[in-house]
């Protein structure tokens, strides 16, 4: 029953879709947020400095995140929705997701230990993700579903309609690759 259920993850791996529809997804989301914060970097700056994750003497950290993340998120999204070293744009999402939701959270509970809320629901700020105010509840579960769906085309195996292997540098699926031994791929490499 296990080797069924196994077998038919990979089938359906292999099939391509899931790796497409996670890489669109997380490709557009995440181009769209760095594109927000890319475009009005002292905004992001300001949100960036209320988490209060930092001295105020470590500016010039908070300036090189401010300055370098939306960047990070817009060639992530870049690369994932052109198929382009997908396993590790899908990492760094990984990583980045993880933390902002750590800090997220960490924020929220920190709002809502004031008293001023009735419920942590009510918890309410401007993240910086670039959707304004938003609560929570929503943001919280939101972030964990990307968090989810980051880990599709880190562990897909398929590289089916993926810019990299219509260019040739990397078989769409393990039979392909399991076809042509000798052929050298660059995408466990590069991603």
């Amino acid at each position: 029953m296990q080797t069924e259920s196994v077998s038919k993850i990979k089938r359906l791996d292999q099939s391509g879709y899931p790796l497409l529809v996670a890489r669109l997804l997380l490709g557009v989301v995440f181009l769209l947020m760095g594109w927000n914060k890319v475009s009005d970097p002292i905004a992001f700056l300001k949100l960036l400095r209320e988490y209060e994750m930092f001295p105020s003497s470590a500016y010039v950290l908070e300036n090189a995140i401010a300055l370098t993340l939306p960047w990070i998120e817009v060639i992530c999204g870049l690369a994932l929705i052109a198929g382009v070293f997908v396993r590790g744009a899908a990492f760094a999402l990984l990583v980045m997701l993880t933390g902002f939701t750590i800090v997220i959270a960490i924020r929220a509970i920190g709002m809502y230990n004031t008293g001023e809320f009735k419920s942590f629901c009510d918890v309410k700020f401007d993240c910086g993700c670039g959707g304004g105010l938003i609560g929570m509840c929503r943001k919280l579960p939101e972030n964990f579903g990307l968090w989810l769906a980051c880990w599709i085309p880190f562990l897909s195996t398929s590289r089916r309609f993926c810019l990299a292997s219509l260019l040739g540098n990397t078989p769409s699926t393990d039979s392909e690759a399991a076809a042509n031994p000798t052929k050298i791929t660059t995408e466990s490499a590069t991603s």
